[in-house]
């Protein structure tokens, strides 16, 4: 085969005849008793590259996962975080790890915190404020409203700091963005479970001294509550996730929000010792009567307002589907604010 001029690399892959009697491929000059021969070759060279694309494409269809951007902003991909559920478990060991890591007393303080803030508030609130517990035990009364706020804290905190707490997670790793706030919400049920148990012995206690009574079916309620303030919660924490991820400055308006809210909340005070000019503040709260239900719940006392919790959870589904839009956009360019 007789050597010839070099042919430009833009025209690797094609035939240019330069004469009658010659063409260039690949660099070389061919005669014409073998261009049968290299077309037959260059032909079979081409079937070997279709079939190579079709086992790529066959290859493409068979893959377990394939990540695409979202398009709807009303997406939750429920069913990929069922797939995703082992992640959920290992956040929530995380959260329950980090909480006790270098601690003394560990896990025990579980006990002790709930223990210690229902005698403090015991002591500010009812001893030296004499605010009235309608007649519960007031340790019992403030330990269960403050446990069933710190539920409700947990829920809107671990939603909040979804995006800023875990940036450098999400910028390395895909995964369903949605199962940070799920994880919170059930590391906050196993601290509420902890928190009860304490509860449940001052309950018996109690019960024994006739200053409480069983409260029956209920307490079958009691879930729903605490579904309601979780999904309230996560809402709320995610449209402050979207705001603080901008304006980092808000984080202390947030802070200052959520203390002034525990307040506005009838939490550690029952809804009879409001005054008749801020009663407003408790009708347009959705988190009245929900704390106010579950003492009547569990304690026998107050009221047990079913038409303000039906309201509390209309107000948590509307609160509940703008966040979830938020959250879809904010995920998309979240990691080009942090």
């Amino acid at each position: 085969m007789k050597r010839g001029k070099r042919i430009a690399a833009t025209d690797f892959l094609s035939l240019e005849c330069k004469s009658k009697y010659t063409f260039y491929a690949c660099g070389y000059t061919l005669s014409r008793q073998r261009k049968s021969g290299f077309l037959k070759k260059l032909n079979k060279f081409n079937q070997m590259s279709m079939l190579s694309k079709n086992q790529a494409k066959q290859m493409e269809e068979e893959w377990t996962e394939v990540i695409t951007a979202k398009t709807n902003l009303f997406d939750l991909k429920l069913r990929e975080i069922w797939q995703y559920r082992d992640l959920v478990a290992i956040f929530v060991r995380r959260d329950f790890v980090a909480g006790f890591k270098q601690t003394i007393l560990g896990p025990i303080w579980m006990f002790i915190g709930p223990l210690m803030g229902g005698i403090i508030n015991v002591i500010i609130f009812n001893s030296i404020a004499n605010i009235s517990t309608d007649g519960a035990p007031p340790i019992l009364f403030q330990m269960l409203s403050i446990a069933v706020w710190q539920y409700f804290l947990n829920c809107f905190n671990g939603a909040a700091g979804t995006f800023r707490s875990n940036a450098g997670i999400f910028s390395k790793v895909y995964f369903p963005r949605l199962t940070v706030p799920i994880a919170s919400s059930v590391s906050a049920i196993f601290s509420l479970g902890i928190r009860f148990i304490l509860i449940g012995g001052l309950w018996i206690y109690f019960a024994t001294q006739g200053a409480v009574t069983f409260q029956g079916i209920k307490l079958l309620l009691l879930p729903v509550l605490l579904l309601i303030l979780a999904v309230l919660g996560i809402s709320l924490g995610i449209v402050a996730a979207a705001i603080t991820l901008k304006y980092k400055d808000i984080n202390n308006f947030v802070a200052y929000g959520t203390q002034f809210l525990l307040y506005l909340s009838a939490v550690v005070y029952p809804i009879s010792v409001l005054p008749e000019n801020f009663q407003f503040l408790a009708d347009y709260n959705p988190l009245v009567p929900i704390f106010e239900s579950a003492r009547n719940i569990v304690l026998g006392t107050g009221i047990l307002d079913l038409q303000g919790v039906g309201v509390a959870a209309v107000i948590t589904l509307v609160f509940a589907v703008p966040a979830i839009m938020i959250f879809n956009y904010t995920e998309r360019t979240f990691v080009d604010k942090v």
